[in-house]
C-alpha cells in the first residue's frame, strides 16, 4: 500500500495542469485521424444510394446521396490513406526542420478543409479531394504528434503519456461511429462529415496556447528559450537539470551569449558516436537515416512493427465491421461497431501503463499474439455462422490490439534513435503505416468476396505469426533506457 501510494505521488509531482493541457490539444490530431478513418463505415449504405429516403432533412441543393459501386466506394475511402501517405512523409522533415508545434498548426488546416469539402460534395471527385486533403492532415498528424508527446511527457512516463495517441484515435473513431449510428439516414450524413471541420477549428485554437518542444528548441540553438518552456511544462517544483542533461544537446556553436544555460559542461561526461554527430547535425533527412548503418535497425524495427499494427486486421474491423458482420448480425452490426470502439478506448486506457510496467516489447507480444488466436475464433464464427462467438471474438481482438500494437509503435521511434533523426524515422515508419493501411482498406472487401465470408481472417492469423516472430527477433526493449545508445548496446567512449 505504502508503496501504491509512493507512486501515486511520485507520478502527480511530474504532472502539471499545462502538461495535461499541451498534450490534450496535440493528440486532437490523433483523434482525427481516428475520426476520418471511420466516418464512412456506419453511413456507407446510406451515402452510396444503397438505402434512400424519401424525405430530405437538410435544406441544401445536394443530393441526398451519391451513387458509388463497390470499387468506387473502396476508392473514395482509400484515397485518404494515399493523402496520409504524403503527410506522414513530409510531416517528420517538417517537424524537424520548423518546429513540432508549426507543424501541429498546420495540420488543422487540412483538419478544416478537408472536411469541409467531404460535407458539401455533389459528386465523387470532390468527395475524393476531400477525404485527399484530411488525409494529408491526419498523416502529418500522427507523425509529429508522437514526437511532440515524448520531448514534453517526464522522463518516466513516456509510455504512460505516448500511449495517449492510441487513445485519442480510439476516441475520434468512437465519435464517428457513434456519430454514424444515430445519423445515418437521409442527409445527415453529411453532418457526420462536418464535426470534424469543427474539430480541426478547435484545435488550432487550443494550439495558440501550447509552447514548443523544449527538447527542439534547445537542438536548434536556443537553450534559454528552452529551459524557459520546459519550465512551465514541468511546473516550479521539479528540478529539470537531469533531463536537460539527457537531451545530449551540444551548446556550442549556438548561442554563445546563453552558453552554459543548459547546465555547465563536464568533461568528465562521456557521449556515443552518435550524440556526436548529433550535435554537429541537428537534422537527418529521410534519404539519409536509411543510408547510415546507425540508424538503419531502427528504421526496420519500427516500419515492421507499423505493419505489423495494420497487417494484423484491425482496419478490417475498424472500417468494414458494419458491412462484414451485418449478414450474421443484421440488426445489432452498427451498435456492436459502437460497443467495440467504446471497448478499444477503455482497454487502451487501462493497458496504457503497461508498456512502462512490462515494457514495450512484452506488451507488442501479447498483443500479436491475441490478434491472431481472435482472427482464428472470427474465421470459425464468421464461416459456420456462430453469432456468439462472433461478438466475443470481435471484442476480443480489439482489446489484444490496444494491449501493444495500438499505443507502443506510435512512441517506439523516439526511443530507438537520436533527437537528430526521430523526425526522418518516424516518417518512414508512418509512410509504412499508411500503405499498410490502403492495402486494408482498398483489399479487404476483394479478398473477402474471393476467399468466402470469414476465410480471410486466416490470412490475418498468418501474418500475426509472421510479425510475431520478427519483433522477437527485430525490436528491442526500449523501458527504461536512457537513450538510443544504451537501447542497441552501442558501445559509449569518453570525450
Amino acid at each position: 500500500m505504502a508503496s501504491l501510494q509512493s507512486n501515486v505521488k511520485s507520478w502527480t509531482k511530474d504532472i502539471t495542469a499545462y502538461l495535461v493541457y499541451s498534450i490534450l490539444i496535440s493528440t486532437v490530431g490523433p483523434l482525427q485521424f481516428g475520426f476520418h478513418l471511420a466516418e464512412l463505415n456506419a453511413p456507407q449504405a446510406v451515402i452510396t444510394c444503397e438505402k434512400k429516403s424519401i424525405t430530405t432533412s437538410l435544406a441544401f441543393s445536394l443530393p441526398q446521396c451519391i451513387p458509388m459501386s463497390p470499387a468506387q466506394f473502396g476508392l473514395v475511402s482509400s484515397i485518404f490513406t494515399l493523402g496520409g501517405l504524403i503527410g506522414a512523409l513530409a510531416g517528420g522533415p517538417s517537424s524537424t526542420r520548423y518546429g513540432r508545434l508549426v507543424a501541429m498548426r498546420l495540420t488543422t488546416i487540412f483538419f478544416v478543409l478537408g472536411p469541409l469539402f467531404e460535407a458539401l460534395a455533389p459528386n465523387i471527385p470532390t468527395f475524393s479531394i476531400g477525404r485527399f486533403i484530411s488525409g494529408l492532415g491526419a498523416g502529418a498528424a500522427i507523425t509529429v504528434v508522437p514526437i511532440y508527446i515524448s520531448e514534453i511527457a517526464p522522463p518516466r512516463e513516456k509510455g504512460l503519456f505516448g500511449a495517449l495517441t492510441q487513445v485519442m484515435i480510439n476516441l475520434g473513431i468512437l465519435i464517428s461511429q457513434s456519430l454514424g449510428y444515430f445519423l445515418s439516414r437521409d442527409q445527415l450524413w453529411r453532418v457526420i462529415l462536418a464535426v470534424g471541420g469543427g474539430i480541426g477549428l478547435s484545435q488550432l485554437v487550443g494550439l495558440l496556447g501550447v509552447l514548443e518542444s523544449p527538447k527542439w528548441t534547445a537542438a536548434h540553438g536556443k537553450p534559454q528559450a528552452a529551459r524557459r518552456n520546459l519550465r512551465k511544462i514541468r511546473g516550479g517544483g521539479v528540478s529539470i537539470d537531469e533531463e536537460i542533461d539527457g537531451w545530449n544537446v551540444d551548446e556550442t556553436g549556438h548561442e554563445p551569449e546563453e552558453e552554459g544555460l543548459l547546465g555547465a559542461p563536464d568533461t568528465s561526461s562521456v557521449h556515443s558516436n552518435t550524440s556526436k554527430s548529433q550535435s554537429k547535425n541537428t537534422h537527418v533527412g529521410i534519404i539519409e537515416v536509411i543510408r547510415n548503418p546507425i540508424y538503419r535497425p531502427a528504421i526496420v524495427a519500427v516500419v515492421g512493427v507499423m505493419l505489423a499494427q495494420q497487417l494484423c486486421g484491425i482496419n478490417s474491423i475498424v472500417m468494414y465491421s458494419v458491412s462484414l458482420l451485418s449478414a450474421l448480425l443484421p440488426t445489432t452490426s452498427a451498435l456492436l461497431t459502437v460497443i467495440v470502439s467504446a471497448v478499444n478506448l477503455v482497454v487502451t486506457l487501462l493497458c496504457a501503463p503497461l508498456a512502462d510496467r512490462l515494457g514495450r516489447k512484452v506488451c507488442l507480444l501479447l498483443s500479436i499474439a491475441g490478434m491472431g488466436t481472435n482472427s482464428l475464433l472470427l474465421a470459425i464464427s464468421i464461416i459456420y455462422s456462430i453469432k456468439a462467438l462472433s461478438a466475443i471474438a470481435t471484442l476480443l481482438f480489439v482489446a489484444s490490439f490496444a494491449v501493444g500494437l495500438g499505443p507502443v509503435p506510435f512512441i517506439l521511434a523516439s526511443e530507438l534513435v537520436g533527437q537528430e533523426a526521430v523526425g526522418a524515422t518516424q516518417s518512414w515508419a508512418l509512410a509504412a503505416n499508411w500503405i499498410a493501411t490502403f492495402l486494408v482498406a482498398q483489399f479487404f472487401p476483394v479478398l473477402n468476396d474471393a476467399l468466402g465470408k470469414g476465410k480471410v481472417y486466416f490470412v490475418f492469423m498468418a501474418l500475426a505469426a509472421v510479425f510475431f516472430m520478427f519483433v522477437v527477433w527485430a525490436v528491442p526493449e526500449t523501458k527504461g533506457k536512457r537513450d538510443a545508445d544504451e537501447v542497441w548496446g552501442r558501445e559509449r567512449r569518453v570525450d
